[in-house]
C-alpha cells in the first residue's frame, strides 16, 4: 500500500512515500519558501540503490502549486517511483492540534472538515496550513483517503488531575482551555520503540523530545499520563526561541509597567525568548562552540536548558513511582552527547549512571548509553514521525 505522508507548514510541505508495510520511505523530500523568492523543492529517492537527491530552484505561488511539483517527481518517467497519482491509496497529514474533537487518527469527510475548522483557534499558526494542505491533497490524489494524525491524540489518555488547569470551571467546561501536550506522535514512537528494545510490558518511561521545539512525556504502560507542553506549545522546557515555563507575574509587569501588548508579549515568548534570547542563537552546535571559547551567557544557557529537563525527570519520576528508563530524541536529544550529560549528572540517586564513553559514540538506531549498573535504562531512539503517521494509517487501512 502506498502511503504519501504530508506535513503542511505555514510556507513549508514536508512529505515522504512509504511503501507499507515497508519502513523504508521510496522517497522523501521538502518544498520550502512557498509564496517567497528563491522557493525550492527537494527530492530524495534510490536509483539503482543509490540514494539520489534533487534540488529545484522555481516559483511556488502556492501549497497547490508546490503539491503539484512533487506529484510530477513522483511519476516521472527517469526518477519518479509511481506510475500516476491514483497508486496512492492513503494520505496521511500531520495535525498539530486535535483538541476534544480529536483524540484518535480520523478519516478525513465533509463533517470531519467542519470539525477541523474549529480547532484553527487553538493553533493558528499550524491547523490552517495543516487544513488546506489537506483540501490540495484531495485534488492531487483524488483516488487516496485523506487521513488525519493529530499530535495531541497521544496525551489525551491524561487524567483530569494532569490535565486540568485550577481556574474556574467554566474556561474549561465553555471554551476547552486545559492541557493538551504536543509532539505526541514522536512520543508515542519513540516509547513504543523503547519497549520493544527491551522486551518488556508495563515499562515506565520518560520521553525527551529536543528539537527546536522540546517537550517532555510521563509514560506508563505505554499510556501518556503528563507532559511538559499545555494549551500551547509554549510551556515547559527552554526551547530554541520559546521562554517555556515562565511566571505569568512576568507578562503583567510587561503590559504594566513596559507598556507590552499581546502580540508583542507574543513574539517574545515565542520567538526571542530560549536559547535565543539567552545567547542570541537558536542552534545548541553554535552555543555549545561558544561555550567551549568562554562566552559565560552560553554556559548559562546551557546550564539552564539542562537544569529545567532535571526538574521535569524528577517530577515525573514521583507521578510514575519509579521509572525503567528515559529516552533521548529529536536532533538535539539524538546528536548532543553535551546536553545528554549534563542531563544526566548528578542523578545516581534516580538510579541514573551515565557512560560518557558510549555517550560520545555516534551509532545509528536505538542505543543504550547508561552504565552496566544503572538501575534505569538511558536510551538515545531516534525518532520518525513520519514512518509513526505510515504506521498508524496502514494500521487503520492496511
Amino acid at each position: 500500500m502506498n502511503i504519501f505522508v504530508i506535513n503542511s507548514g505555514s510556507s513549508s510541505i514536508k512529505y515522504q512515500l512509504f511503501r507499507m508495510p515497508s519502513s523504508s520511505p521510496v522517497c522523501s523530500g521538502l518544498v520550502d519558501r512557498i509564496g517567497l523568492e528563491n522557493s525550492t523543492v527537494t527530492y530524495k529517492t534510490f536509483i539503482s540503490d543509490e540514494e539520489k537527491v534533487f534540488i529545484y530552484k522555481l516559483d511556488v505561488s502556492d501549497h497547490e502549486a508546490g503539491l503539484r511539483k512533487v506529484a510530477a517527481l513522483l511519476t516521472d518517467k527517469e526518477i519518479g517511483v509511481i506510475m500516476d497519482t491514483d497508486e496512492v491509496k492513503v494520505a496521511g497529514h500531520r495535525i498539530v492540534h486535535g483538541g476534544e474533537l480529536f483524540t484518535a487518527i480520523t478519516i478525513v469527510d465533509a463533517e470531519v472538515k467542519e470539525k477541523l475548522k474549529q480547532t484553527f483557534s487553538l493553533a493558528p499558526l499550524h491547523n490552517p496550513s495543516a487544513f488546506h494542505g489537506i483540501e490540495v491533497a484531495e485534488k492531487i490524489f483524488s483516488k487516496a483517503k485523506q487521513v488525519a494524525v493529530f499530535d495531541t491524540a497521544f496525551h489525551q489518555t491524561m487524567p483530569a488531575k494532569a490535565y486540568r488547569f485550577a481556574i474556574p470551571n467554566e474556561y474549561y467546561t465553555d471554551h476547552n482551555v486545559r492541557v493538551y501536550g504536543f509532539h505526541g506522535t514522536s512520543h508515542k514512537y519513540v516509547t513504543e520503540q523503547a519497549a520493544a528494545y527491551l522486551n518488556r510490558s508495563g515499562l515506565k518511561l520518560i520521553s525527551i523530545h529536543l528539537g527546536n521545539g522540546c517537550s517532555m512525556a510521563a509514560v506508563n504502560d505505554g499510556k501518556s499520563v503528563d507532559t511538559s507542553m499545555g494549551f500551547g506549545p509554549l510551556s515547559g522546557l527552554i526551547m530554541g526561541t520559546r521562554s517555556g515555563d515562565i511566571d505569568p507575574t512576568v507578562i503583567f509587569y510587561l503590559v504594566n509597567h513596559l507598556g507590552y501588548d499581546i502580540d508583542k508579549i507574543s513574539d517574545l515568548l515565542n520567538k526571542r525568548s530560549g536559547m535565543l534570547g539567552l545567547v542570541g542563537n537558536s542552534d545548541m552546535r553554535d552555543i555549545k562552540q561558544a561555550m567551549n571559547e568562554g562566552d559565560e551567557n552560553a554556559k548559562l544557557a546551557y546550564d539552564m536548558y539542562a537544569y529545567r529537563i532535571k526538574k521535569y525527570i524528577g517530577a515525573y519520576a514521583a507521578i510514575l513511582n519509579g521509572i525503567d528508563a528515559i529516552i533521548f530524541t529529536a536532533g538535539v536529544g539524538e546528536n548532543d552527547a553535551l546536553t545528554r550529560q549534563m542531563v544526566c549528572r548528578d542523578m545516581e540517586y534516580l538510579g541514573l549512571n551515565i557512560d560518557l564513553d558510549k555517550n560520545d559514540t555516534s551509532l545509528s538506531g536505538i542505543r543504550e548509553i547508561n552504565q552496566p549498573e544503572s538501575s534505569v535504562k538511558i536510551l538515545v531512539v531516534p525518532t520518525n514521525e513520519e514512518l509513526e503517521i505510515a504506521n498508524q494509517c496502514f494500521e487503520l487501512l492496511g
